[in-house]
């Protein structure tokens, strides 16, 4: 079990390549250059908001909105509470983040296999391209050996200088984001007493999965018994693993059937809850 809090973790601003001010606690990541790389990490929009235009990763991504609205297209948002899936693949944006957003965000590796690339690969890329170009609005500018001006897209090529290779989409699964609305799915008994779960969704053939996870005062979770890494972020209450008491905005890794590991509630807790990829 590794354990992180997001009121001991400091935050940083995103890199030069969107427009505004994004803040950002990374609370756990995953291990470069496995499939099942990942970053949790809470955001918080500055001054100004933060601006996106219309694109696409080779990733997966889990979106809860903590504080706000997040908008996903220029007319659709997630509202307070909600979650969204962003497969890799698909499109999203426009985004125009308002000031104040507060959001949760599970960056993984896709079905796909192809992997993510942590923040400080992406950042160590962003340094290195701006030597010779300069990123505006989500775009990358350049000029080629030929002495001609070229425009790409950030990310494709923060990717393409990472890994040396030819960025190449996965053919999408989906068609959109999907946005879900917890408040509309009920609580269903784990099996142990007084712990309740909700299943939002199951997405592709390699079964990631989130959902929420409540404990009542008392009741014990055994955690890390999934065939893949588990990842809690604990909303609220209070708790105790292994010999330690823990509060809101605690994250949590469970490393594939790891458990059982006991967390016992010390009051009425809630957790979102990610299972990733089973590769």
């Amino acid at each position: 079990m590794r354990v992180s809090k997001a009121a001991e973790t400091g935050s940083e601003a995103v890199g030069s390549m969107r427009e505004g001010v994004l803040e950002q606690k990374h609370l756990l990541v995953g291990e470069d250059g496995s499939p099942n790389n990942y970053d949790l990490n809470m955001g918080q929009t500055g001054g100004g908001g933060w601006r996106t235009p219309r694109h696409r990763h080779t990733f997966d991504q889990i979106r809860y909105v903590i504080q706000g609205q997040l908008p996903y297209t220029e007319n659709d948002v997630l509202e307070e509470g909600w979650v969204g899936y962003f497969p890799e693949s698909v499109y999203y944006g426009p985004q125009e983040r308002a000031e104040g957003l507060r959001t949760l965000v599970l960056q993984c590796g896709g079905a796909s296999g192809q992997g993510y690339l942590s923040a400080a690969q992406r950042e160590a890329t962003n340094a290195e391209l701006e030597k010779t170009g300069e990123f505006k609005k989500g775009k990358y500018h350049y000029t080629d050996a030929n002495g001609d001006e070229q425009v790409m897209d950030g990310s494709q090529a923060i990717f393409e200088r990472a890994t040396g290779g030819e960025l190449a989409f996965a053919t999408p699964r989906y068609e959109d984001v999907i946005a879900m609305n917890p408040a509309a799915y009920d609580w269903l008994p784990q099996g142990d007493e007084g712990v309740w779960e909700k299943w939002l969704g199951s997405f592709t053939e390699r079964n990631l999965r989130t959902g929420f996870l409540r404990l009542d005062a008392g009741a014990v979770y055994q955690a890390g018994q999934h065939p893949s890494i588990e990842v809690l972020f604990q909303l609220n209450g209070q708790v105790t693993s292994g010999g330690e008491k823990y509060g809101p905005e605690t994250a949590y890794e469970f490393l594939a059937h790891e458990g059982p590991v006991p967390v016992e509630a010390i009051e009425p807790t809630e957790f979102l809850r990610v299972v990733l990829h089973t590769f």
